[in-house]
């Protein structure tokens, strides 16, 4: 069945408002693809904060004027699944990952900050760590100072127990 007017503003709209947050979008192309394993894709994107969903082309293409992502009008034919996040890896990371055990599933094209990639560039955006692995690396790098410094105030203290330990035996 399909949408009314009002509906078609609706799809419209809420495309919009949330390309209007977001730095990643990327297109993959689904055909073929079992509800079954489109039900994890999805269960997948909810987790890493991803909006995916199958839209018609024509919807996403005017919702994409006027912004970063309108590069990618172009690009959007056939039958797509949009994957659009905050986070600059996200959408990227949650395709691609299933793209490599799914052969139905096939990364067509994407647009980070305005800038159009191919599907070697979305693989290659994919490949950077994400927010939270990287404040993991942030906090292991801030922390190691701290920790060496408490093993060697820890190894001070050792030494210095044992000398007064043998002064006392002597």
């Amino acid at each position: 069945m399909g949408l009314n007017l009002e509906g078609k503003k609706g799809v419209v709209d809420e495309v919009s408002s949330r390309l209007a947050t977001a730095q990643t979008l990327v297109l993959a192309e689904y055909k073929g693809l079992p509800v079954a394993q489109m039900t994890r894709l999805r269960a997948a994107a909810r987790a890493s904060g991803v909006y995916l969903h199958v839209q018609k082309n024509t919807l996403v293409r005017r919702a994409v004027q006027g912004s970063v992502f309108a590069s990618l009008a172009e690009q959007m034919k056939g039958p797509l699944i949009y994957a659009i996040s905050e986070d600059p890896v996200a959408a990227a990371k949650v395709l691609n990952e299933f793209a490599k055990t799914n052969d139905k599933l096939v990364v067509k094209a994407g647009s980070f900050s305005g800038e159009l990639l191919d599907k070697a560039g979305v693989q290659a955006l994919a490949s950077i760590p994400g927010r939270k692995e990287l404040l993991a690396q942030l906090l292991g790098v801030m922390q190691a100072p701290l920790t060496g410094f408490a093993c060697a105030l820890s190894a001070l203290a050792r030494q210095r127990e044992e000398a007064v330990s043998q002064e006392a035996v002597s």
